[in-house]
C-alpha cells in the first residue's frame, strides 16, 4: 500500500510579531536567493531556503551556527581505478549547521558543499533538515534525518535505513556511512512502552561503490545496455522498545523494499539488456542488551521476509533470510575498549535457490558466518586515538580491516589516517574489493 506525502506546515511568530523592517529584509533574502541558486544542487537550494525561512526565528529562539572544513583524500595502495584514477575519493568539504530551539521546537539544518576532483566537480547536499516537536509523552520529526536502529557495529541486522557504502570503503569519516531520508516520524511514551513510527513517502536506496572507482564483480559485463528501476511508492518502520529487568529490549517492524538492487537480463541465453530493481521486503526483528559480567552484551535476529518471492525460485530476487548477531563489549583497562561480533545469515528455501541459479553464477552458502573485532585505544590525555576493525566471514573468506589513527591538535583541529584493506573470493562482498585496497587521509577544522 503506497505511503501518501505528508506535508507538514510550520508557521512560528514572534510574540512581538515580524516588523516591516525584517519583513523587508526577510523579501530581499528570498529574492536573492531565486536569483543566485540557478545551478546549484538542489540540496544546497533547499538548505538555503531552510535557512531564510528560520530568519523570523532569530527574534526569540535560541539559534547556534556550527560547521567544519575537511579535506578528504584516499589514494589506491595496489591498482589504479577502472577509470585510470589513482584516488579513491579527493575533495574540500564544508559543513554550514543551523540548530534553533524554542521551548518544545527545535529545527535543525545541515547543508554539505563539496568540490571533488575526480570528475563530480561541486557537489552539496542537505543532509538534514527537520522540524522536531517534542511533548511530554509523544514527539513528531518531519523532514530529512538520519535514523538509527539495531545495535550492530558495522553489522546491519534491524538497521534498514539507508547506508553509504561508498563512502565508508573509500575513507569519509564513519558518520557518513549513513544517508538520510525524508520522512515523518512519530514517536509516543506511554508509561508501558515507547513506540517510533517513521513513514517515508519515497524510497530511498542504499549508495553502493561507483564503478569507476571500485571494482565490482559483473557476471555479465559485456551487456552494456542498463537501466534501474526504483520503487514507486515508500516505506514504513516500526520500533517498540522498553527497559526490561534492566536489559533494553527492542521489537522492529519493517515494510518496504532491498537497499540495494538487484540485476535482471532480459535474456539468459543471449543477454541484451539489464534491469536493475528494487524487490519487495518486510523484516521482523528484536535486540536485547545489557550488562553481562564485566562488558555489554548484545543480541540481535531478523527474519527478512522476501515478498517479491516467497518460493525462492527467481535467482534475481534475495530468497529470505535470518539473521542472528552477537555482541559482547568490554573495557579491560582505562581508556582501552575491545568489541567482538558473531553474525550469521541462514537462506531459507536453499533447494529452490540451487535449482534456480543460473550456470555459472557464484553459489552462496546455507550459512554464513561472520566474525568481527573492534579496538579502540586512546592515549595522551585522549588526544590520540588508535581504532582498528577487523571482519571475517569464515564460509568464503571474505574480509575488511580498517586501522585508523586519530590526533586532535586544538578542540578545533584534529587529522586522521587509516586504511581500507579488503580480500576473499571475487565475487564476494569485500574480495571483489580486493584490489580497491586505499589510504586515506583527513583534515578537519570545526567551528
Amino acid at each position: 500500500m503506497p505511503i501518501k506525502t505528508i506535508a507538514l506546515h510550520v508557521y512560528p511568530l514572534s510574540p512581538c510579531g515580524i516588523t516591516s523592517d525584517l519583513a523587508a529584509v526577510f523579501g530581499s533574502l528570498v529574492e536573492w536567493l531565486v536569483v543566485s541558486s540557478r545551478g546549484l544542487g538542489r540540496g544546497v537550494v533547499a538548505a538555503l531556503y531552510f535557512v531564510v525561512l528560520l530568519a523570523p526565528l532569530t527574534a526569540w529562539a535560541e539559534v547556534a551556527l556550527s560547521g567544519f572544513m575537511q579535506q578528504n583524500t584516499a589514494f589506491n595502495a595496489v591498482a589504479a581505478n577502472p577509470d585510470g584514477r589513482h584516488y579513491k575519493w579527493l575533495e574540500e568539504h564544508a559543513r554550514i549547521q543551523l540548530d534553533a530551539t524554542e521551548d518544545a521546537w527545535r529545527l535543525l539544518v545541515k547543508g554539505d558543499f563539496s568540490y571533488d576532483h575526480l570528475g563530480r566537480h561541486d557537489q552539496s547536499e542537505l543532509r538534514e533538515g527537520y522540524a522536531d516537536y517534542a511533548a511530554s509523552n509523544w514527539g513528531l520529526r518531519a523532514g530529512r534525518q538520519i535514523i538509527t536502529w539495531g545495535l550492530g557495529d558495522l553489522v546491519f541486522v534491524n538497521d534498514f535505513f539507508p547506508k553509504d557504502y561508498e563512502a565508508l570503503f573509500a575513507g569519509r569519516p564513519l558518520e557518513y556511512l549513513k544517508r538520510g531520508v525524508d520522512a515523518v516520524k512519530l514517536g509516543a511514551y506511554p508509561e508501558f512502552a515507547n513506540f517510533e513510527l517513521v513513514l517515508a513517502p519515497d524510497f530511498q536506496e542504499s549508495r553502493i561503490p561507483d564503478a569507476n572507482r571500485f571494482r565490482l564483480y559483473d557476471p555479465m559485463p559485456a551487456v552494456t545496455n542498463r537501466e534501474t528501476v526504483k520503487p514507486g511508492q515508500g516505506d514504513v518502520g516500526l520500533r517498540a522498545y522498553r527497559d526490561i529487568a534492566g536489559y533494553d529490549a527492542a521489537l522492529y517492524l519493517y515494510r518496504g523494499f532491498q537497499r540495494t538492487p538487484s540485476m535482471r537480463p532480459d535474456n539468459m541465453a543471449a543477454p541484451t539488456k539489464i534491469t536493475y530493481f528494487y524487490p519487495r521486503l518486510s523484516i521482523y526483528g528484536a535486540s536485547l542488551s545489557g550488562r553481562a559480567g564485566a562488558g555489554v552484551l548484545s543480541l540481535e535476529a531478523a527474519y527478512y521476509d522476501s515478498r517479491e518471492d516467497r518460493a525462492g525460485k527467481d535467482f534475481a530476487v534475495p530468497n529470505s533470510q535470518t539473521r542472528l548477531l552477537a555482541g559482547y563489549q568490554i573495557q579491560p583497562a582505562e581508556d582501552t575498549s575491545l568489541g567482538f561480533q558473531y553474525y550469521a545469515e541462514h537462506m531459507h528455501d536453499y533447494g529452490a535457490y540451487l535449482a534456480a541459479l543460473p550456470a555459472g553464477f557464484p553459489v552462496e552458502k546455507h550459512w554464513s558466518h561472520t566474525v568481527t573485532a573492534r579496538l579502540t585505544q586512546f592515549f595522551l590525555h585522549q588526544t590520540l586515538r588508535f581504532s582498528a576493525y577487523a571482519s571475517y566471514n569464515t564460509s568464503n573468506g571474505d574480509h575488511f580491516v580498517n586501522p585508523e589513527l586519530r590526533y586532535s591538535f586544538t578542540d578545533r583541529w584534529w587529522g586522521a589516517i587509516g586504511a581500507n584493506l579488503f580480500g576473499g573470493k571475487p565475487w564476494g562482498q569485500f574480495g571483489q574489493l580486493a584490489r580497491d585496497d586505499n589510504v586515506y587521509l583527513q583534515a578537519r577544522y570545526e567551528f
